[in-house]
């Protein structure tokens, strides 16, 4: 299975440096590693990265497009504060596209995203993609594997809307990762969804994926 990482640029095309700092941004943003209401400070950003200041500030404005940064005139950057009143507004879209998504790729993968479906499902029903004890690397494995449905099904516009309220749903499950009961049998759902989905049996997909998000959300509320 590829690395865990929320934020994974896996295409072939180049990827400018601007990129790669939203992407690295993103995910410490994500798993809150840079903590809500925090400071940006884009010198010291831009040397972790290994890039200049300039990519990290257009990363930045992307962010704030994403809502996971916000600018104030004279004040600066900060990472956004999180509501967790907002969940259920978030789950509401989520729980609708989610399923949708799945269907369509389903119906639209092509052979070869299918195999590699078939092989992550693999490797999920191996135990290889639940680091053990590790609640913050299985969070990112559930993300990853979202996101390689939400790329088979073939709508770029579907997987940029789904990517951002997956990332502003997690942000608001870190804050009570550490008081969920298990997250090892969440991962393991997803094995039979990507067989389905590389099977292309769009009902079976479609329906695994409600009750899997369903089932989340009811632990997450649980614990809120």
């Amino acid at each position: 299975m590829s690395s865990p990482e929320v934020s994974q640029v896996t295409d072939s095309a180049p990827v400018s440096l601007a990129d790669l700092a939203y992407e690295r941004l993103r995910d410490r943003l994500v798993m809150l590693d840079i903590r809500p209401g925090e400071p940006i400070n884009d010198n010291q950003l831009a040397a972790e990265i290994g890039v200049g200041r300039t990519p990290v500030r257009e990363a930045l404005k992307r962010l704030e497009t994403d809502h996971l940064v916000v600018s104030y005139p004279r004040r600066g950057t900060f990472a956004t504060a999180i509501d967790v009143t907002e969940l259920g507004a978030i789950s509401d879209i989520r729980e609708q596209l989610m399923p949708f998504a799945a269907r369509r790729a389903a119906v639209h993968a092509g052979n070869a995203m299918r195999d590699t479906l078939r092989a992550e499902a693999e490797e999920v029903r191996s135990g290889e993609s639940r680091p053990h004890g590790d609640r913050t690397a299985m969070m990112r494995t559930d993300m990853s594997l979202h996101r390689l449905i939400y790329k088979a099904a073939g709508n770029p516009h579907l997987e940029d809307v789904l990517i951002r309220y997956d990332n502003l749903a997690t942000r608001i499950w870190c804050l009570v990762i550490d008081r969920l009961p298990d997250l090892a049998h969440h991962i393991t759902e997803h094995a039979d969804l990507l067989d389905a989905v590389a099977d292309g049996d769009a009902d079976r997909a479609e329906q695994l994926t409600s009750e899997h998000i369903a089932g989340f959300a009811r632990e997450i509320r649980g614990v809120l």
